[in-house]
Order: structure tokens, then sequence, then C-alpha cells
């Protein structure tokens, strides 16, 4: 396991990229694998951290950057997914009821725009909570209840 750790961080990412487009393509667009991506992918991240010797605080802070980056990858994604298909919004013809969304609002234009926002900003954000919880409780596992604050 700890040659995992040590792989090179390119490779690592070009799995994650990897990994979070396969789990896009699973959900058909719609990134509730990316979210569960964030467990694991904030484990590996903490354990990766962890095994440097630059102290408690050090860890916490790549830990932070790694998952950041990571849900900013998901966002980009999604952004680029579904980005190009908000230009309905603008289109007065523009079917938004039979889009093949569900109608969670009102209207189907509040849907429509409530839709987006879920898939396009507050799923990676779900993403980085998921990664930065399993990292953090990964490290305070690992360091075994020390003062996280000190080193």
């Amino acid at each position: 396991m700890r040659a995992a750790l040590r792989w090179n961080a390119k490779l690592v990412a070009v799995a994650y990229v990897f990994l979070d487009l396969l789990c896009v393509g699973a959900g058909m667009g719609v990134p509730v694998f990316c979210i569960l991506l964030g467990f694991p992918a904030g484990w590996y991240l903490a354990r990766r951290a962890a095994l440097d010797d630059g102290g408690a605080r050090n860890a916490l802070r790549r830990t932070l950057l790694w998952t950041g980056l990571a849900a900013l990858f998901t966002f980009v994604v999604m952004a680029a997914l579904w980005g190009p298909a908000a230009a309905m919004l603008f289109d007065p013809n523009a079917d938004l009821a039979n889009f093949g969304i569900p109608m969670i609002l009102y209207t189907p234009k509040a849907s429509f725009i409530g839709w987006f926002v879920l898939m396009i900003f507050i799923s990676p954000f779900l993403q980085w909570l998921s990664a930065v919880f399993s990292a953090f409780v990964t490290l305070a596992w690992a360091w075994k209840g020390a003062a996280i604050g000190q080193g």
C-alpha cells in the first residue's frame, strides 16, 4: 500500500482525471458518482500528505489544496457538459419542460435554472466536502487524536 502512496503526482492526477470522467459517464452527466469518488480520493490524498515530514499543519494545507483541485476539475467538466445547454434560457421557443430534467421547482424555467446550479456549482462543492471529510477523518485517525494544530 505504501508503494501506491509514493506514486508520481502526475500519474495520480491522470488516474484521478480518468476516474472522474468515468464517474461522470456512469452517472450520465449527473455527478453523483463523482461525489462518492470524493471519499476515496480524500482518503488517498490525506494518506499521501501525512507521509511527508512537513508536520500536521502542512499536511492539512496540502490536503485542502489537493481536494480543492479535484473539485475544481469536476466543476470544469460539469461546466463544459451542461454549460452549452444554458443557451436555451435565452431562446423563447425552447421547450424547457421537455428537456428531461426533473421539475423540482414551480415553473420549468426555475427548475431549469435550479438544475444547472445544482449540476455545475453544488455538485462539485459536495464532492469537495466529501473529500475533505474523509481526508480529515483519515488524518485524525492516523494521528490518533494527537494535537493536529501542532507540528
